[in-house]
């Protein structure tokens, strides 16, 4: 009769064929490798965050802090000032499903670009509207995004959103993430009073809270003539 040991190592043997087509059909790397990430901050971070979880594709949206000077910020220090940090949004997305183009404009949307000293009800450097860039192409296609805004807002409207390159991202404290799902009923009742809504529908009108494409894109050689 084979020995205990021998029956082991058998098993083992049956077992590679296994465990290296289940590598193959759920490749890890490949996995990790889809998913990107992006920083915005346009105001309330339980409102941005509200916002740019429930577009498709997109993974899952952290409230949190950056664009300061202050390691590991609290709520209480980056709303008294002197941190430098903004209310910001960490968004993870599937890049095959949403593009980081589309999670431009949907920000756009969400945000009034015309306020650089807050957002709506909200004052202060640390609720000012910013884009993080993590690399060379994330800002490329913040800058086009900036001149579509211009051209969907107006010649009459000063943009006062900056792009600036993410230097951290820093999460707020738990009982910031997923406010609004957690709190609808005063989430809703701030937003509100807060007037987000009807100034978003008065900048944005019909493309309000939306990421369809711009209504006048800038021209480029793919879209001239």
């Amino acid at each position: 009769m084979p020995s205990l040991q021998a029956d082991q190592l058998l098993q083992r043997v049956l077992l590679l064929p296994l465990l290296l087509l289940l590598l193959l059909s759920h490749p890890l790397g490949a996995l990790a490798a889809s998913e990107q990430e992006a920083v915005f901050a346009g105001g309330c971070f339980w409102c941005l965050e509200h916002d740019l979880q429930t577009l498709p594709g997109v993974l899952t949206a952290e409230s949190g802090y950056s664009g300061g000077r202050t390691t590991n910020p609290t709520y209480k220090q980056v709303s008294r000032g002197g941190t430098g940090h903004t209310e910001s949004v960490l968004v993870r997305f599937d890049p095959e499903q949403i593009s980081y183009s589309t999670l431009l404009r949907a920000f756009w949307r969400n945000v009034d670009p015309t306020d650089g000293a807050g957002q709506f009800c909200d004052r202060g450097n640390s609720y000012r509207p910013v884009i993080f860039t993590a690399n060379a192409e994330q800002r490329a296609a913040a800058d086009q995004s900036l001149l579509a805004a211009q051209r969907e807002l107006g010649s009459g409207r000063t943009i006062a959103v900056t792009i600036e390159s993410l230097k951290r991202f820093w999460p707020a404290e738990d009982y910031h993430q997923d406010y609004a799902d957690r709190n609808p009923l005063p989430y809703r009742y701030y937003r509100w009073r807060c007037g987000r809504d009807a100034r978003l529908d008065q900048l944005w009108g019909q493309q309000a809270r939306s990421s369809r494409v711009w209504i006048s894109p800038p021209a480029t050689p793919a879209n001239a003539g």
